[in-house]
């Protein structure tokens, strides 16, 4: 694990393998940003032509290296791009910050002298370098160079308040890479009960107690649709209950979050092309968990119950058909019309027993639908929700925490198209192609109890990185919603 310490000295003198600093644009020329003008003065004035000889740009995310030569004591300096000079936001500082660790693989020890001088500040810079340093190495027989240190240079190193900002940054880190790793773990290995044992391993010596239901107890209790989901596999559902009950609890946030650990689509199977990523269809499961551990880590005065439904959707005599009728937890039945469409019974059956818990607020978060990707592409979440206030509120909260959400509709005839089924008292998919993601948020507020605000994540298109890695993201898990879920948390929690 990479460690993170915050100190006052200057850019120029830091002793550190790798230094960062920050460059903006102004006009057609590069500018040093803040904190790393004495650099820029030691290379003296042809500093700025020799970025432009080297290529480097002000573009967030985008980086340079050159020699320290004698201008600094660290043998490599990274030069990040912060965006044009006025125009600082700290989402720019993440990635900044993440993409000069990531081009600093191996380095033992990397200070990063980019603006620092606000809280806010620090914290962007924190995560994103330690959000920058993920990687996933454990099948690796060659385990990958990893960041050793990372030292954040501010003249506020010594205040309580920044030590304090950068300890709950790295918790915050910790956990989204936590959720990362959960999603980039094989499927072979990762599977209802191996899952549950790792939320059982996190556990221990934590704030959050964990109760596993395994398929004896789900199928008594009635889970018709986390059973009826996995039973095509051999590995039984489970439903994991995290629960951190502080003593002077502000409110009760109850999450839910999609398990399925291997997704083949069932007797609706996908093509092999469609499956090549289907571990990755418990991430919304992951994002609650690791959620829950770090909100319970940084001691917010706010109850969190979590829900991790899991279950492997797989085809088999035992399956799921098309045309069966399965009843939900709670007594609600539905007939299933596509076992590819599983994730929303996984999640009733959570948003119901969520519901018996009364709790403030419910939320869902989920890789649920390709609809939703077609809307927004690969790197927004869709967010649906029963109230207005909190349709609003949630991809605000996400731009704070340094994500992308945008709200969505449950327009008034969906409704209508999840009662077409003639035979049980909900369709589990809809009748055509159109509107799917909208449909599957339809489906799941039947679930959610009266007067109970909901809200519906779907992070489709973010969970998962199949392409190269950018700024702060890795390729592969990108833990996408833990962020958020944190954030509301805190703010809750004020």
């Amino acid at each position: 694990m990479t460690s993170t310490t915050l100190r006052s000295t200057s850019a120029a003198k830091v002793k550190a393998d790798v230094l960062v600093v920050g460059v903006q644009s102004e006009g057609d020329a590069l500018v040093a940003a803040d904190g790393a003008a004495d650099v820029a003065e030691a290379f003296g004035s042809g500093f700025a032509e020799m970025l432009r000889s080297l290529g480097a740009t002000s573009r967030p995310g985008d980086v340079s290296k050159l020699p320290g030569g004698t201008a600094t004591r660290a043998a490599v300096v990274v030069v990040a791009g912060l965006g044009k000079s006025g125009t600082l936001d700290e989402e720019s500082l993440r990635r900044a910050a993440g993409a000069a660790v990531r081009a600093s693989g191996g380095a033992k020890t990397v200070a990063l002298a980019l603006p620092a001088s606000t809280d806010e500040q620090i914290r962007a810079v924190v995560e994103g370098a330690l959000l920058g340093a993920y990687t996933y190495d454990r099948y690796l027989t060659k385990k990958a160079d990893r960041v050793g240190a990372v030292v954040v240079l501010t003249e506020r190193a010594r205040t309580r308040a920044a030590q304090d900002t950068a300890q709950a940054a790295q918790v915050v880190s910790d956990a989204v890479n936590f959720s990362r790793d959960l999603v980039n773990m094989p499927p072979n290995d990762l599977y209802p009960q191996s899952f549950a044992d790792e939320l059982k391993a996190r556990a221990r010596g934590s704030k959050v107690t964990l109760e596993v239901l395994d398929e004896t107890t789900l199928l008594s209790r009635g889970y018709g649709g986390i059973m009826g989901v996995g039973q095509g596999s051999a590995r039984q559902p489970r439903l994991a209950r995290l629960s951190y009950r502080p003593a002077k609890a502000s409110a009760h946030i109850a999450l839910v979050g999609k398990g399925i650990t291997f997704d083949s689509g069932g007797l609706s199977i996908k093509s092999g092309a469609g499956m090549t990523t289907m571990k990755c269809d418990m991430a919304g499961a992951a994002a609650v968990s690791a959620a829950v551990f770090a909100i319970a880590e940084l001691g917010l005065p706010v109850r969190v119950t979590g829900y991790a439904c899991l279950a492997e959707n797989m085809p088999s005599g035992q399956a799921a058909r098309p045309g069966d009728v399965l009843t939900m937890y709670g007594g609600k039945t539905v007939e299933v019309l596509n076992t590819d469409a599983e994730g929303r019974l996984v999640l009733a059956d959570g948003i119901s027993t969520a519901t018996a818990d009364k709790p403030d607020v419910i939320l869902d978060v989920a890789t649920l639908t390709g609809a939703c990707m077609i809307a927004l592409g690969r790197n927004t979440a869709g967010v649906f929700s029963n109230d207005d206030d909190l349709h609003k509120e949630l991809p605000a909260v996400a731009e704070r925490a340094g994500e992308r959400m945008w709200p969505m509709p449950i327009p008034d005839e969906m409704r209508d198209l999840v009662r077409t089924t003639k035979i049980a008292d909900l369709s589990q998919h809809n009748p055509d192609p159109w509107g799917g993601a909208l449909f599957a948020a339809a489906f799941l507020r039947e679930f959610v109890g009266e007067g109970i605000p909901w809200a519906h994540i779907d992070i489709a298109g973010p969970a998962f990185n199949e392409g190269a890695p950018a700024g702060y993201t890795p390729k592969g898990g990108t833990g996408s919603a833990v962020r958020t879920l944190i954030q509301l948390a805190v703010e809750r929690a004020r």
